[in-house]
């Protein structure tokens, strides 16, 4: 049993840290948890690696990053000279460890480390990268999952999430590393005092505030409205950025929710720290009993996210989706921009192709080109990277996905809930000043452009045969197209592995024009449509399911059928 002569080799070997000492201790003899732990490596991708905290090779840990790591300055020392890397970390447990020991190992091979002093959101690793002239950057977080994970996300020197070219390599070089004595590595203070492991200043976070705030479309809204907001930063990053640029920005009536104010990685009151599960929101939105406040703020552990709840009028608040605030802010920023004089010329809007179409007539309503990329926000980077190539990266005034991201500008290449936080209360100040809350405006803006209603739903696959479990399910469908889903016939497919879509009414095929990803999306003779993708970061499919029907209601209860049918169908 391979799992086993794993298991005795991390027993002689991993002694460095006593979590993993009595965590290996505490499963001899289970074979069950010892294959579990070792039957697989933690694969490195584009989103880096990600896992559940503990002992083993299928594990996060002080052995594991420090093998990716190392694969990592293999690959930037052999494409780059004199090269330098950044680093940050959010709230989890481990977090602040497993960046330490990536910095040890950078400065082990040669590469200087940047290295935040204290947490800090995703969005601002992306800035640091920029800023400091890096060739790569890592963040030690696992966004929005349970406690029980961590993760390691790897970037390029662009800001973005790393490529899969990129990515190819670096996995080929972990590869190459033994698990244990295969990093060089060096004592943290011993780097700090050599200077190949810095501290980032101060002055580059005053830097990135700087141009968050330059994002605002009408700067007087926030001062004058006096809007007030329940912030949560669910334990994590973002809260003292979040209420940092609220308040340059004159939003000052800002109550945080206490039990979840300062950084824990245990996540004691939101078992899933993710702003767009309403178990999370639970005690921002019990505190807004109280307070009644204009908008209840959630972000994520590591500030990339945004959700939002605002009163209803009757007492309650109303939670609205990812798609519903890109929406919402991609027509406020266009609306408003051209009114101000402001817009760019030939200004370009991105999105990934699972969020909504709503955008495409609000883009075509205000004469914006409106680019579809795959899920991930490193393609809504990548094209304004593209832009920025021509000289031409103020064109790009806004770019989100359905999973709660959104950015402004081009001053980072990765979704940023500090200016989605911003731009949010700037545009409910906005409305309100004008007498309109931002329900009104949601309803108006339905009413203009149609009902769309969009669910997402996510099927786990645990353990050793999940990702089997996965492979078969996707493989099976990019085989075979089902006739109907829910009694509806299928007229369309988009096949993104085999990049081709057809029209299965007349036979016609057409190339789609994105790299290969593994996912399928099936059009339904009303005009609904399915997409499946496996998650890139966490083992589960993701089915996604878009209605449009004259009324909202019938809309919501034609996505519910659709989305039994399709659960059914796969077999959960």
């Amino acid at each position: 049993m391979r799992e086993l002569e794993l298991y005795k080799l991390w027993l002689e070997n991993a002694t460095e840290d006593e979590d993993l000492v009595n965590e290996l201790k505490a499963i001899e003899g289970d074979e069950e948890a010892i294959k579990d732990r070792f039957y697989r490596d933690l694969e490195f991708g584009t989103g880096g690696l990600r896992g559940v905290i503990g002992a083993g090779c299928y594990r996060l840990n002080i052995y594991t990053i420090r093998r990716a790591t190392q694969g990592l300055a293999d690959y930037v020392n052999g494409a780059f000279e004199n090269a330098s890397v950044a680093i940050a970390y959010d709230s989890r447990i481990k977090s602040d460890v497993f960046a330490k020991e990536a910095a040890k190992v950078l400065a082990g091979n040669g590469i200087k480390a940047y290295i935040y002093p204290e947490l800090m959101p995703t969005p601002m690793l992306s800035w640091a990268v920029r800023t400091l002239g890096c060739k790569a950057g890592i963040v030690c977080t696992a966004s929005h999952n349970p406690a029980k994970y961590n993760g390691y996300k790897a970037y390029g020197e662009d800001g973005c999430q790393m490529t899969i070219e990129a990515a190819d390599i670096v996995l080929a070089k972990i590869n190459d590393v033994p698990m244990f004595g295969g990093a060089k590595l060096v004592d943290f203070d011993e780097g700090v005092k050599s200077g190949m492991i810095e501290l980032i200043s101060n002055d580059v976070i005053e830097a990135y505030l700087d141009e968050v705030e330059k994002q605002q479309v009408h700067p007087e809204a926030s001062k004058t409205a006096g809007l007030k907001v329940v912030y949560t930063p669910l334990n994590g990053t973002g809260n003292k950025p979040v209420r940092a640029i609220l308040k340059r920005v004159g939003i000052t009536d800002v109550t945080v929710v206490p039990e979840q104010e300062y950084p824990d990685g245990n996540f004691p009151t939101c078992p899933f720290p993710n702003p767009e599960i309403t178990e999370a929101l639970h005690l921002g939105l019990e505190l807004c009993k109280t307070v009644k406040p204009d908008l209840l703020l959630a972000t994520d552990p590591d500030c990339d996210r945004v959700g939002i709840a605002v009163p209803d009028g009757d007492g309650n608040y109303v939670l609205f989706s990812g798609n519903e605030v890109g929406a919402m802010l991609l027509e406020y920023i266009c609306k408003e921009r051209i009114a101000l004089g402001t817009m760019p010329e030939n200004p370009v809007a991105v999105k990934s192709i699972v969020s909504t179409d709503i955008a495409m007539a609000i883009a075509k309503e205000y004469g914006v080109e409106l680019r579809n990329v795959l899920t991930g926000f490193k393609f809504i980077g990548e094209q304004i990277g593209f832009l920025e190539a021509k000289g031409e990266a103020h064109r790009c005034i806004f770019g989100f996905e359905e999973s709660y991201g959104y950015l402004a500008g081009s001053y980072v290449r990765d979704k940023d809930a500090v200016v989605a936080s911003m731009l949010i209360c700037e545009m409910a100040a906005f409305y309100r000043s004008k007498g309109i809350s931002l329900l009104d405006a949601r309803e108006a803006m339905y009413k203009k452009y149609g009902n769309y209603v969009h669910t997402v739903a996510s099927f786990t696959c645990e353990g050793a045969s999940g990702m089997e479990q996965m492979a078969s399910i996707m493989s099976n469908l990019h085989a075979n197209t089902p006739a109907e889903i829910a009694g509806f016939k299928v007229v369309g497919l988009s096949d993104y592995l085999k990049r081709t879509e057809t029209d299965l009414i007349s036979g016609e095929v057409t190339p789609i024009d994105l790299p290969k990803s593994d996912v399928i999306t099936f059009k339904l003779e009303n005009g609904a449509t399915v997409i499946l993708r496996p998650s890139g970061t966490e083992p589960k499919i993701k089915a996604y399911y878009t209605t449009i029907a004259p009324e909202r209601e019938e809309a919501v209860a034609l996505g519910k059928k659709i989305a039994d049918a399709f659960k059914a169908m796969l077999g959960f």
